[in-house]
């Protein structure tokens, strides 16, 4: 059993800058202003099948892109026409969470839909 309390190590001589002089052992960093960005954008593409039905795209376009009748209507019709329409454009998290609920509902209701996220240029 130890009969001695435990010594302190002694502590390091501190050192105070000379007021006005020259310290050779400082370094001053200059402080600048850090500009950011926004975020890089995606953009939701539904891309054209011969087998998923027209009224279930609007449907979807309706509840995952928050769009109204005729808005998803026109969206439809242009995915339809060109082959791809873009549904909305978010952030990358959230285009990519639209991407899986929009993928999702198409698996469970057997449509072959497919939705992609592409950066905007």
């Amino acid at each position: 059993m130890a009969t001695q309390t435990p010594k302190q190590p002694p502590a390091p001589p501190a050192t105070r800058p000379t007021p006005g002089g020259n310290d050779s052992d400082s370094v001053v960093l200059e402080r600048r202003t850090q500009r950011v960005g926004p975020p890089q954008m995606y953009q939701v593409v539904m891309l054209n099948d011969d087998f998923t039905p027209m009224e279930f795209v609007i449907v979807v376009i309706q509840e995952f892109f928050g769009k109204d009748h005729g808005t998803a209507t026109q969206i439809m019709l242009k995915i339809h026409l060109d082959g791809k329409g873009v549904c909305g454009v978010y952030s990358r998290d959230v285009a990519a969470t639209k991407v899986d609920q929009v993928m999702e509902a198409a698996q469970k209701s057997g449509h072959p839909l497919q939705c992609v996220s592409e950066p905007v240029e």
